[in-house]
């Protein structure tokens, strides 16, 4: 083997360990130093290949030339038939309660300036795709919808919409395929923008997420709820400077999959954060459970309580929680302080719905200090696997941002006016749905298309009469709005057409024969019951056909 054969493969396995290394969260230090190691080796491969670039490893073809190996890129999938069929109804639930809320669509190309995206997502904008310049333009792939819907709006100078959006998004993400996390992955967004009284939009978008999610069937949800200002509050009260509060809310929001002793250790360790200000934090950000209870909490804390920003919180969800009794989504909610949403766009309500295998965590009725504990729910990084078993992660998620237009209508006038248009959305994670839906149907059946009726011919009639017949009764079916499917053969045998029906899920079969062409009549078979009295199929005049075909599959 060449030296150069040897590097590649010693830098094939450094990449190897980096990423899983990243994918561990282990320590900056331990990372940084590999990375230096991995540099290092692209280094010697560039002198020893002649001073060109470093190329990735190739494998030798059957020719004995170069090949390439053959699969997806990293990050992303295809989808069989059955897969689709799952998806599109997945997408036909969606999109039905999001239009029985009034909401019409949008779309909006798949790559954005760069500079329309950069500073809108705090630590992830490191996760944006960005393009080569072409024709003088800087662009990056659409890292959400909820960005390109700002500028939408300020674009067009929209005052108020209720809008949907299902499009694809990408992440420079460290993919986990078997737990629906993506490079390339859908979203189904929902949003309000326009001014309106205090939460009645925020209530609803909740509502439209339990609908959702009910209808979905994808088991049983919390949907987590917070408050930027609140959080904002504690950050305040609690002593974290004004230019680590991103950074502090972002290491907050993974409270939900490690300990508060990894989240303080990051507070402290990686981002500066005086020891004493984490352990405030922490009395805070560890309350959570019913509603009414932890505004009551909240409500009776003097410290908090004496902060504009949180009395202004506490109130919004005050009424929220009016407004959710109403639509009877109580049951579906939890408060929970340690829900921060690390993008930089939110200014409101923040909401989170995952799935859970046990019942939500009641408030705590204790004092903050007392309520510092680690949570029951929450997972070290040791404990990832186990985690999983209990949340799979957030499902859907959003919240209000009501400074994000103005941020890109003051781009549009000389002397940088804002023109504030208030937004609040949710979006829907549908490749970590669609794992959910299909590990449910893993033993059913699924139809991967929609035909409804399959034409089966047999007998001894001229090869054409048969074949001319066929294509006769699907075109009258297909005129009649009725999905219909044929053998594309001259004679097909009998059980190659019934197996047809069966490896398609067909219901319902027109069957024709010497007979029934000379009588002018068909035999309509139910292909899903074999057994019962019409097992041979029943007698239908041809002219009745379309009529008898529609009154059985009731449309």
């Amino acid at each position: 083997m060449s030296d150069v054969e040897q590097l590649r493969q010693q830098m094939e396995k450094q990449g190897d360990l980096v990423r899983e290394l990243k994918a561990a969260r282990a320590e900056k230090a331990q990372v940084d130093a590999q990375v230096a190691v991995l540099l290092a080796l692209k280094d010697k491969l560039k002198i020893a290949s002649g001073g060109g670039e470093a190329e990735a490893p190739k494998k030798k073809g059957s020719g004995g030339g170069e090949a390439f190996v053959l699969k997806v890129p990293k990050g992303t999938k295809d989808y069989s038939p059955k897969e689709m069929s799952v998806r599109t109804e997945i997408f036909r639930t969606i999109v039905s309660v999001f239009e029985k809320h009034g909401a019409v669509t949008i779309d909006t190309p798949v790559f954005e300036l760069k500079e329309v995206l950069v500073g809108k997502y705090g630590e992830d904008s490191k996760l944006i795709y960005d393009l080569k310049d072409q024709g003088g333009e800087e662009c990056s792939l659409r890292y959400d919808l909820t960005v390109p819907f700002a500028r939408y709006v300020a674009l067009n100078k929209i005052a108020n919409i209720k809008r949907y959006h299902l499009a694809k998004v990408y992440r420079r993400d460290q993919p986990a395929i078997t737990k629906g996390r993506m490079r390339e992955f859908y979203q189904c967004d929902f949003d309000i923008a326009g001014s309106y009284d205090a939460m009645i939009p925020d209530a609803e978008c909740v509502r439209v997420a339990v609908d959702v999610l009910s209808q979905l069937d994808v088991g049983k949800f919390v949907i987590k709820l917070n408050h930027r200002k609140i959080l904002d509050a504690i950050f305040e009260v609690s002593g974290v400077p004004a230019d680590k509060v991103r950074a502090i809310s972002s290491a907050v929001d993974k409270l939900d999959k490690v300990s508060w002793a990894e989240v303080r250790r990051e507070m402290t360790d990686e981002k500066g954060l005086d020891a004493a200000v984490a352990d405030r934090i922490g009395e805070y950000v560890q309350i959570s459970g019913n509603g009414e209870v932890v505004l009551a909490q909240l409500q009776a804390l003097p410290e908090l309580m004496a902060s504009t920003k949180a009395q202004e919180g506490v109130k919004d969800m005050g009424l929220f929680f009016k407004y959710a009794k109403i639509y009877g989504i109580l049951d579906h909610v939890s408060f929970d302080m340690s829900l921060a949403r690390g993008l930089d766009y939110y200014t409101g309500v923040i909401y989170e719905a995952v799935l859970v295998e046990e019942n939500v965590r009641p408030a705590t009725t204790e004092a903050p200090a007392a309520a510092s504990t680690k949570k029951s729910s929450k997972k070290g990084k040791g404990d990832d696997e186990d985690e999983s078993q209990v949340r799979v992660g957030s499902i859907a998620a959003g919240g209000r941002y009501d400074g994000l237009v103005g941020m890109f209508s003051s781009t549009m006038h000389a002397k940088g006016k804002k023109t504030d248009v208030p937004c609040v959305g949710i979006s829907f994670g549908v490749e970590r749905i669609f794992s959910l839906v299909m590990a449910r149907k893993e033993k059913q059946e699924i139809k991967a298309n929609r035909t409804q009726v399959y034409v089966i011919s047999f007998g001894d009639k001229s090869e054409n009469s048969l074949l001319e017949e066929r294509m006769r009764i699907a075109a009258e079916l297909w005129d009649a709005g009725i999905a219909a499917e044929f053998a594309y053969k001259l004679v097909p045998r009998r059980d190659a057409q019934y197996d047809a029906c069966d490896k398609s899920v067909i219901p319902w079969a027109v069957i024709i024969g010497n007979t029934e062409i000379d009588q002018g009549v068909v035999k309509i078979k139910n292909m899903a019951h074999k057994d019962e009295l019409e097992k041979d199929g029943v007698v239908v005049a041809r002219s009745l056909m379309v009529a008898e075909l529609k009154q059985r599959l009731q449309i």
